[in-house]
């Protein structure tokens, strides 16, 4: 799918800068997308808070090409260590925005990179790490040509963050954004994603996120091949349907400020999502057994106690639990002396909604 929107005119000034940095969070989605089509084209709409802690940090630096004829030339230094691994991914990823950023085959890159956060264990490590090396070649297609607006800076890096990694594309501003067509959000968009345009009652402003880190290794399989799963899923369809109503449904429950409602869609979503899986074929089962202890934990908690905290998971066992503020110490003393014991070597993040990525 090609957008001409995107097609670059002219550059018309040279390059000063010999690198560029940006923090870019992670994101996490209340409602999900599982499921796409042609390159990176979501088969449902999804939202995310955007996280803030949970960062990316990449400086990409590049210095012109003698002989760019030849295929793209990238090193990746992930925590300080050569990562050859990961630069086929960005070999995939440039060839994708090659119409877009045609300078990417004139300059060699290095991609210095660290995570504050377990990479490939169901927090959005692509989603921040696409998204900032996106940013950082938009800094240099802006330097190439002056002029270009905020908002098309925006909406460009989210769409080639887009072709990275899907989610990638919401990781960019905060602290709600909004992937794909829905009828009912204006200047929504399979191509990019959106800051949430509606009214957000103050329950979910400041939301908390503690991210339960069940199993920091690598997810049993990948998000790119979960996805395909989805072409011939006998529940696909409905479960595309499902996410347009959901999403349709936490529209007036942002605005009035319903908890209730909003735990029973969030918690309905993280496990539809692994529903998907368990009935796809092959079938994968991606939660461990303390995953669902901290659930069961988490529902007896909020029975007994009336907090309104829910938990969310993306494509792996840990486990999100999203909270108000001001219910902060309850839930992180709760955390502390009733969750922490599931989460491998006890380890957990507090973290909250923030504001988007950061230019440093």
């Amino acid at each position: 799918m090609t957008s001409t929107k995107f097609l670059p005119a002219d550059y018309t000034q040279n390059l000063s800068s010999t690198s560029f940095s940006y923090a870019s969070p992670s994101n996490i989605a209340l409602i999900k997308y599982w499921g796409k089509q042609g390159i990176q084209i979501p088969k449902n709409p999804s939202i995310s808070f955007t996280l803030d802690t949970c960062r990316t940090t990449t400086t990409l630096h590049f210095e012109k090409r003698d002989n760019h004829k030849e295929n793209f030339e990238v090193k990746v230094i992930l925590d300080g260590k050569h990562k050859p691994g990961f630069e086929a991914k960005i070999h995939q990823f440039f060839s994708r925005i090659l119409q877009y950023m045609p300078f990417v085959k004139e300059y060699k890159f290095i991609v210095e990179t660290t995570n504050s956060f377990p990479h490939s264990s169901g927090i959005a490590s692509s989603a921040s790490g696409f998204s900032a090396i996106a940013l950082c070649l938009m800094e240099m297609e802006r330097e190439m040509q002056p002029g270009l607006t905020d908002t098309y800076f925006t909406q460009k890096a989210s769409f080639i963050a887009r072709l990275g990694s899907g989610s990638g594309c919401r990781s960019l501003e905060g602290p709600l954004v909004v992937w794909g067509e829905h009828s009912e959000i204006e200047g929504s968009s399979d191509i990019y994603g959106v800051s949430y345009p509606y009214e957000v009652h103050e329950n979910f402003r400041d939301f908390q996120d503690a991210i339960l880190l069940v199993d920091q290794g690598e997810k049993q399989v990948s998000s790119t091949v979960g996805h395909n799963l989805m072409h011939n899923h006998p529940y696909a369809e409905s479960r595309f349907n499902q996410a347009h109503e959901n999403l349709a449904k936490l529209i007036p429950i942002l605005k009035n400020g319903d908890l209730d409602s909003f735990i029973h869609i969030v918690e309905s979503e993280a496990l539809t999502l692994h529903a998907m899986m368990l009935t796809s074929s092959p079938y994968f089962i991606l939660m461990k057994s303390n995953t669902l202890k901290i659930i069961e934990k988490i529902w007896e908690y909020r029975r007994e106690t009336g907090i309104p905290l829910c938990f969310t998971l993306d494509a792996g066992a840990n486990v999100h639990v999203l909270f108000p503020k001001n219910y902060k110490n309850e839930v992180q003393d709760f955390i502390k002396s009733s969750l922490s014991e599931y989460c491998q070597n006890n380890r957990y993040i507090f973290d909250s909604v923030g504001t988007g990525a950061i230019k440093l």
